[in-house]
């Protein structure tokens, strides 16, 4: 009993490993919970069922925060609750990709949850190599941050000059090598990911992905590529990598929950993208002042963030108050016909 004693009480990349132990099991516990009891039968989820299971998960990260607060300091909770915030913030966008994602392929509601749940494992993976990579580099280049500081500068400037309200699915690169070399179906098939159906061009029985297996890989490989702006930014606020890697995980947990209830007003949410670029610049000035030893106050950064964001919110509910909704994008052809020879048109998913 003392020797797993005394390795609980031990460092982990500077944060005792029970923080580590507590935060793993909590993460299960919700995991297992989400899955195993509010969704064993698949259904749709309603815009009211999002909002209260968003609020759950929320409700899970003030609590942990609190911990965080009362066991490591005040220092540390304002930090916790600041990545959090920026995580949050910054993975909206992310959650309009997405639903792109669902309505190029015609995902239909009631297997989405699915490909977001499974696309949570994924998250947790690619986020800690990510955070892991970030936290080494910076402990053996502490210039390094000026180049994250210059990065996020540019992405919000980039983000406000080029909005663009309709992601271009079908040029996604990853969606194109798919297409020209891996089986998939054209209809799909259930809850299943894949399958195993006779394949024309080999001439045998081979596994074939589904649509909702191509959404899935296209989901993390979204999150992916918005994780590379989100996890620097969250090094502006600390360089403690449990705090990184535990906002960054209760904020993206919390927002696949809220997904279903923004998926219902996505139009409405066209001019937080503008909140979001300044988040953006402002975190990136900020991360750029670390190396020079210029401090800016952890409380301030959580109040100015709060402020732009609610305020890009509230700008973008007033300017559309009078609009119709836009319709989702309509399905289109993804690929070739499975197991025929590339450029073969395939039907479209319905």
């Amino acid at each position: 009993m003392e020797p797993l004693l005394a390795a609980l009480m031990g460092d982990f990349l500077g944060t005792p490993v029970y923080f580590w132990v507590a935060f793993v099991a909590i993460v299960i516990a919700l995991l297992v919970f989400d899955l195993g009891i509010l969704h064993h039968d698949e259904h749709e989820i309603s815009a009211k069922e999002s909002l209260m299971l968003y609020s759950f998960y929320v409700g899970i990260a003030l609590a942990f925060g609190a911990w965080v607060w009362v066991s490591r300091g005040h220092i540390a909770g304002l930090e916790f609750y600041t990545g959090y915030l920026i995580e949050q913030s910054l993975a909206m966008d992310n959650m309009f990709v997405i639903a792109s994602v669902f309505s190029f392929l015609a995902i239909p509601r009631i297997y989405q949850h699915r490909v977001l749940f499974w696309g949570i494992l994924g998250v947790i993976l690619f986020r800690a190599i990510l955070i892991g990579l970030g936290a080494a580099l910076i402990a053996s280049f502490n210039w390094i941050l000026f180049i994250f500081g210059a990065f996020l500068v540019f992405t919000g400037v980039r983000m406000f000059t080029h909005k663009d309200d309709n992601p271009h699915i079908e040029d996604n690169p990853l969606l194109k090598w798919l297409r020209a070399h891996v089986p998939i179906t054209n209809e799909l098939h259930g809850r299943h990911f894949a399958v195993r159906q006779h394949n024309p061009k080999a001439g045998r029985v081979t596994w074939f992905l589904t649509p909702l297996a191509v959404a899935l890989i296209l989901v993390e490989f979204v999150d992916l590529i918005f994780a590379v702006d989100s996890v620097p930014a969250v090094f502006a606020v600390t360089q403690d990598t449990f705090i990184v890697y535990t906002s960054n995980i209760f904020a993206i947990l919390g927002l696949r929950a809220l997904y279903f209830a923004l998926a219902a007003a996505m139009t409405r949410f066209r001019y937080l993208q503008i909140s979001l670029a300044i988040i953006l610049v402002l975190i990136g000035i900020k991360i750029f002042l670390v190396p020079l030893h210029i401090h800016v106050d952890t409380l301030l950064s959580l109040i100015v963030t709060l402020t732009i964001l609610g305020g890009g919110v509230a700008f973008s509910l007033w300017r559309t108050r009078n609009e119709p909704p836009i319709p989702p994008v309509a399905p289109t052809e993804i690929g070739t016909e499975a197991g025929g020879e590339e450029g073969e048109p395939r039907e479209a998913l319905r």
